[in-house]
C-alpha cells in the first residue's frame, strides 16, 4: 500500500509543479484578506491592545486551508471523470492507495502553502512567542484540520457532476472563519451571531493556535478543537470510504 501511494502522490505532485499558479492562486485570496483586516480594519477592530497581525494569522491559515482543499475536490473529480480512478482500479495496487494518495497530496501542498503564508506575516508584523514545543503543536493541530478538511473534500469530488459543483463545497469552509473570533472577539457580537460564534468549531481550533503562537495557556480549547477535528474527520473518512466504493 505505502509504495502505490507513494507513487501516486508522485502522480499528483507532477501535476502541481507543471501547474505551480494553483499553489499561487490558494494564496492569494487569504493574503488578500490578511492584508485588507490589518491594514484597513485593524484599526476598528478592539483586541485587547494584542499584535492584530498575530490576532489574524490562525483564522488566515484556516482560510487558507478552505481554499485549498476546493483543488484537492477537483482532482479527484477530474480522476473519476475522465476514467483515471476506473483504470487505476483494474490495476494491481492497493484501492486506498488512490484516495491517500490525493490526502498526502493536499497535506503537502497545504503545507507549502501555510509556509508562505506565515512569511507574509512575519513580513506584516507576525511576532510568536512560541518555543518549539508550541510549533509543533501548532502544526500538529493545523495538519489535523487539514486532514479533516480534505477528507470532506473527497466526497464532492467522487459525487459532483460538475467542476463546479466539485468545489462549490469549500465556500461555506471559507466563510466560517468571518463568524468566529478569527477576525474579531466574539464579545463584541449580536446575541445570536456571539452564541454561534462560540460554539462552531472553527473558534476553537483559531483559539487554540493563537494561544499556541502566543506560547500562552491554552485551556480547554485545544480539547474542544481535537474533539471537532477528530469527530469529523472520522465521520468524513468513514463516508470517503463508502462513496468512494460505490463510484468505482
Amino acid at each position: 500500500m505505502f509504495h502505490d501511494t507513494w507513487a501516486l502522490t508522485g502522480r499528483l505532485m507532477k501535476q502541481i509543479l507543471r501547474s505551480p499558479d494553483t499553489i499561487i492562486t490558494v494564496a492569494v485570496t487569504p493574503i488578500a484578506i490578511f492584508l485588507l483586516f490589518r491594514y484597513v480594519f485593524g484599526g476598528a477592530i478592539a483586541t485587547g491592545g494584542a499584535n492584530y497581525t498575530n490576532y489574524l494569522l490562525p483564522g488566515i491559515l484556516l482560510i487558507t486551508v478552505g481554499s485549498s482543499v476546493a483543488y484537492t475536490a477537483l482532482r479527484i473529480y477530474n480522476d473519476t471523470s475522465g476514467g483515471i480512478t476506473a483504470r487505476l482500479q483494474t490495476m494491481p495496487i492497493s484501492r486506498s492507495a488512490v484516495l491517500w494518495s490525493h490526502v498526502l497530496t493536499s497535506l503537502v501542498s497545504n503545507a507549502v502553502t501555510a509556509v508562505l503564508i506565515v512569511g507574509v506575516g512575519f513580513a506584516m508584523g507576525f511576532r510568536p512567542e512560541a518555543d518549539l514545543l508550541g510549533w509543533l503543536a501548532a502544526i500538529g493541530v493545523l495538519t489535523l484540520f487539514t486532514l479533516t478538511l480534505t477528507w470532506m473534500s473527497v466526497i464532492p469530488g467522487l459525487t459532483a457532476t460538475s467542476m463546479e459543483g466539485a468545489g462549490a463545497f469549500s465556500y461555506p469552509l471559507i466563510f466560517l472563519p468571518f463568524l468566529s473570533s478569527a477576525f474579531a472577539p466574539t464579545e463584541s457580537m449580536p446575541g445570536p451571531v456571539r452564541w454561534f460564534a462560540e460554539n462552531q468549531p472553527v473558534t476553537s481550533v483559531v483559539e487554540t493556535l493563537r494561544a499556541l503562537f502566543e506560547d500562552e495557556p491554552v485551556g480547554n480549547d485545544i480539547w474542544i478543537a481535537l474533539a471537532w477535528i477528530v469527530g469529523i474527520g472520522v465521520l468524513c473518512y468513514v463516508l470517503a470510504l463508502r462513496t468512494y466504493r460505490k463510484a468505482v
